[in-house]
């Protein structure tokens, strides 16, 4: 499954990353990288029930 994700700059350093089309789920990380995987994990909790 491939998802549309959004990654910006975080006032406070870092980066916030979300899923526009999961509601609600966001994720953060000091790098790009660690972003990534992080929203991947997130996105896995947030599907985990259906």
């Amino acid at each position: 499954m491939k998802l549309k994700v959004v990654l910006e700059p975080s006032d406070e350093g870092g980066y916030t990353i979300f899923v526009p089309s999961l509601p609600g789920c966001v994720s953060e990380g000091n790098t790009r990288e660690e972003a990534l995987v992080n929203i991947r994990e997130a996105i896995e909790l947030y599907l985990e029930p259906i």
